[in-house]
């Protein structure tokens, strides 16, 4: 018979502090995790036999019986209904900040203690081995002297999926969600940022812009490194692929032999409200990929800034447009998110982005729509769309009274929408397929390659303004559904 061995921990206690109880939470995360790095390495010179080596992710719960009497214009930091809740966590250290804030929240609101002990889901060894040389030892099925599962938990799917946030969670023991992800979800993020980024997850800063252009990469390293040799910038380090970092504007980055799939660049601040850009590429696809990874961060705000379509004959190469509504024909959410679901355009979001449009074009009231335009966004995931028959596409297109078309931006802004993580979108006119005007060499204009230079700015500008912003502002009620977690 198989015996199970685990480290010995402390029992459940409760917590009335939350920096206490975020302590406790990040020692039973060590004492678990040491726990199983230890014992994998001795399994790897001398093959254990039957015995299950196991430690569980560390938990808050949280049960109060009556209702919260709360500000009502609060989106987070309290449950809606009396009821027992509990979330499992990982990697304490990195979501400590998070951590505390949620946890002080939910303790001032409902004038409730938290539980803080270990839960019943087991780390899976490769979790816990995450960032450590002896990650890559981890044998395949077959390559080592013992069957890595008889012995190790390894990722479950049932409980690294999406089901909280898409709303189909199903209670076990009437226990509620008091995150939106589990830890194994989490973890299993932490692992995809790193293999597609190429930068460690704690590089990753409140603010993600989102580009399809190699050329805003360029442009976002020149303004970082200006930032780093002005000493009141607030930036302390620029952190590129491969976690190169630098905090002198004139250090030299050498060339990474291999990019990843989706370049990501850090531009810090010390307390993480700095700016993240991700080139995700072309496709919805990717777009999806990023975001359902980069969700579990917990970020403030993402913005898609990149290149597009334009569909009206009043518009020119280099124009703006800034999203107020999408039209989502990317179909890699329509099973998480079903098409019929509106994504509304968040108001803190769009006064930024309009804002600091006018602050860096140096135009504004009935001048700034000589270059900007307000309306819907299609999406769609044929990039060669221009090839079919256009009768069909067309017509949808001015049905739907869109501006303008590219291949990204409503899977960010539905993924925003589904994570609960404020979204928006500017985008640059690249070129005019309906007009003639096609992404060719040699098509850009003087005035085009002006605008370009200055989308960036104006997405970063718009980053600095909701760095302002109060946090509950940004955080809109309307992304919560009728029963939210307690936690952002």
């Amino acid at each position: 018979m198989t015996r199970i061995q685990t480290p010995d921990t402390p029992a459940a206690e409760s917590f009335d502090d939350p920096t206490a109880a975020v302590d406790r939470l990040t020692a039973l995360y060590s004492q678990a995790t040491e726990f199983l790095r230890d014992a994998f390495a001795e399994a790897l010179n001398d093959p254990p036999e039957d015995v299950r080596l196991r430690a569980f992710y560390p938990e808050v719960r949280f049960q109060t019986s009556s209702y919260a009497h709360v500000d009502s214009r609060l989106s987070f930091g309290h449950v809606s209904s009396p009821g027992k809740f509990a979330a499992t966590i990982t990697r304490p250290d990195l979501f400590r900040h998070y951590l505390i804030q949620q946890i002080g929240l939910l303790i001032e609101n409902h004038g409730q203690p938290v539980i803080i002990g270990p839960s019943d889901t087991p780390i899976p060894v490769h979790f816990a081995l995450a960032g450590e040389a002896a990650a890559a030892l981890i044998p395949q099925d077959g390559a080592a002297d013992f069957t890595l599962r008889d012995v190790f938990d390894v990722p479950d799917l049932s409980t690294t999926n999406d089901d909280i946030v898409n709303g189909t969670f199903t209670p076990v023991d009437d226990i509620r969600p008091l995150a939106p992800f589990t830890a194994q979800r989490v973890d299993y993020s932490l692992a995809r940022l790193s293999h597609y980024t190429a930068t460690d997850a704690e590089h990753f800063q409140c603010h993600v812009m989102f580009t399809n252009y190699q050329f805003y990469v360029t442009e976002f390293e020149e303004y970082a490194r200006a930032q780093l040799d002005d000493p009141d910038s607030g930036y302390t380090s620029f952190v590129s692929t491969g976690n190169i970092e630098i905090t002198s504007g004139d250090t030299p980055i050498p060339p990474t032999p291999k990019m990843p799939q989706m370049p990501t660049y850090h531009l810090k601040r010390a307390d993480g409200s700095g700016i993240t850009l991700v080139n995700i590429g072309v496709g919805p696809s990717n777009a999806k990929t990023a975001t359902d990874h980069i969700a579990v961060l917990r970020p403030h705000a993402w913005l898609m800034v990149g290149h597009c379509a334009g569909l009206r004959n009043s518009q020119a190469l280099g124009d703006f447009v800034l999203a107020h509504a999408y039209l989502r024909e990317d179909h890699v959410l329509d099973d998480d998110l079903p098409v019929w679901t509106p994504i509304p355009a968040l108001a803190e979001i769009q006064i930024a982005l309009e804002k600091s449009v006018a602050e860096v074009t140096q135009l504004e009231g009935y001048e700034l729509k000589r270059i900007m335009r307000t309306g819907t966004v299609a999406t769609i995931d044929n990039r060669n769309w221009e090839l079919r028959d256009q009768s069909g596409p067309v017509q949808r297109l001015s049905q739907s009274r869109s501006i303008a078309l590219d291949m990204e931006s409503a899977t960010i802004a539905a993924n925003g929408y589904r994570f609960r993580v404020p979204y928006g979108t500017l985008l640059c006119v690249s070129d005019k397929p309906l007009h003639g005007e096609l992404k060719l060499p040699g098509m850009a204009t003087d005035f085009y390659r002006t605008q370009v230079s200055r989308h960036l700015m104006i997405g970063i500008r718009a980053m600095e303004l909701l760095r302002s912003t109060p946090l509950e502002r940004i955080h809109s009620r309307k992304l919560r559904s009728f029963d939210e977690t307690a936690f952002l």
